[in-house]
């Protein structure tokens, strides 16, 4: 009695009956057997529903269990007799996060049983569901995950390639016009950061499961599990490219920011060197005190800028004799 009040607690948020031929019954229960006939079960939790816990316990190996309940995961992947479990991420679409964010998806499978396990929404895995609510459903756990990872992989190349038009047209705006865009270019690199972060490990983590040594992944599987991969390593390079070119641009409007600091600098300095023979002659007439030359000569006044006026052009043509400008 027990027992049944503790199940009774776990809402599924997807819960089927799948058939080698792709057909799909909605699951009658939360138990790990499929129905009479069915190829496999797949059923898909929320992580924070209070009934998951008692339930692993209940229905789950320690392998499983401890990869379905980790409060933190890195993309990993386990084998034992039991099965194998798996850990991956997916790129955060949901409203007012931020898409580096990538959330966490916990998998356990064995041959006639498929669980994933998510803390946010992952709109690969609604994809999913839809397809097998309408009669595409994955013949097997192992096609079952391929086109799991597939979807995830799919969004993360979006993003990559839109990463890479956006550090296109800046590099228009900084190399091509001359235009700081400031505002987008930090925080565009931090966010590059975040992805390679999280998409390191899941590059490796999807090879080891196209490369694992298991009867759970048939081998007509593993060539569309190795393109994945490879699909993963090639948007995880156009990330360290973005993140690189983001580098670049970031060195280059230094670079120029230093050199028109250090120009205006030259030019003050060489001001400040012209006016400084005049500023020493416009303080010592300046000085009010008797015996001052020219107190009393109506056009002293007149010769005193003249001459200011000649001592700066012969400084000025000294200073261009020199090379100093």
């Amino acid at each position: 009695m027990s027992t049944h009040n503790e199940d009774s607690t776990l809402t599924p948020l997807s819960a089927f009956d799948i058939w080698a031929d792709g057909t799909a019954r909605p699951a009658s229960d939360e138990t790990v057997r499929p129905a009479t006939g069915a190829a496999y079960r797949w059923l898909h939790f929320d992580l924070s529903d209070v009934g998951l816990a008692g339930w692993s316990t209940r229905n789950l190996p320690g392998l499983a269990r401890r990869t379905l309940l980790a409060d933190k995961t890195r993309p990993r992947m386990d084998l034992d007799d039991h099965g194998m479990s798996i850990t991956l991420r997916g790129i955060n679409m949901n409203a007012g996060e931020e898409t580096a964010d990538m959330v966490s998806l916990r998998i356990w499978m064995a041959h006639d049983l498929i669980i994933t396990v998510r803390r946010q929404r992952i709109f690969a895995l609604e994809e999913l569901r839809g397809q097998v609510v309408t009669g595409d459903a994955p013949r097997s756990p192992g096609h079952m995950l391929a086109r799991i990872t597939e979807g995830l992989v799919e969004r993360l190349e979006n993003i990559a390639f839109a990463r890479e038009d956006t550090a296109d047209d800046m590099e228009i705006d900084v190399y091509e016009h001359d235009r700081a865009p400031l505002d987008d270019l930090a925080p565009l690199r931090r966010e590059i950061i975040k992805f390679r972060r999280h998409v390191a490990p899941l590059a490796e983590a999807l090879t080891q499961v196209a490369q694992s040594r298991t009867d759970l992944i048939k081998d007509d599987l593993r060539h569309r599990l190795r393109d994945t991969a490879s699909r993963c390593r090639w948007a995880l390079e156009e990330l360290s490219e973005v993140h690189d070119r983001l580098t670049a641009m970031a060195d280059h409007l230094d670079a120029v920011q230093n050199a028109r600091l250090e120009k205006n600098g030259y030019r003050l300095s060489i001001v400040a060197a012209i006016f400084l023979p005049l500023g020493f002659l416009t303080g010592l007439f300046g000085v009010n005190v008797g015996g001052m030359p020219g107190v009393d000569h109506p056009y002293a006044f007149f010769w005193l800028t003249v001459g200011m006026a000649a001592i700066g052009v012969l400084s000025a043509a000294i200073m261009r004799w020199l090379r100093w400008f």
